[in-house]
């Protein structure tokens, strides 16, 4: 039998795309999201460990509209990452394994993250 030239390791093109796939593209992706964000809360901070001008300043800065959007969406990843890592504790204590459980699972991430987000703008942002 002659043996046939193929690749050692399996390519992009034979998967096919699934919610768990893209859920584990956005968990890295909100993981990097939040360093950024992480970067704006340090500028608030330092701002307010200057003084009033400097908090002033940033104050104004974060009270544009598309600084608002960057902040609604680091909300929005704080929570995707945090959801999506509890979901890996519940795979890693071997729960929801099957493939039911896992779609379950993510669509249940999606939800929480999403409503969560919501919720902490509706409280202290659009209704204070």
């Amino acid at each position: 039998m002659a043996a046939r030239s193929r690749p050692l390791s399996p390519h992009l093109q034979i998967y096919r795309f699934t919610l768990t796939m893209a859920s584990s593209i956005i968990h890295r992706g909100t993981g990097l999201a939040m360093y950024f964000g992480t970067l704006l809360i340090v500028l608030w901070l330092g701002a307010a460990a200057l003084g009033d001008g400097p908090l002033g300043v940033v104050n104004a800065i974060y009270g544009f509209w598309l600084v608002q959007v960057v902040f609604f969406l680091a909300t929005w990843a704080l929570f995707q990452h945090l959801f999506g890592g509890i979901k890996h504790f519940i795979w890693d204590s071997i729960h929801l394994l099957d493939p039911v459980g896992r779609e379950w699972v993510v669509r249940l991430n999606w939800v929480a993250s999403i409503v969560c987000t919501l919720a902490v703008w509706a409280i202290f942002v659009w209704f204070k």
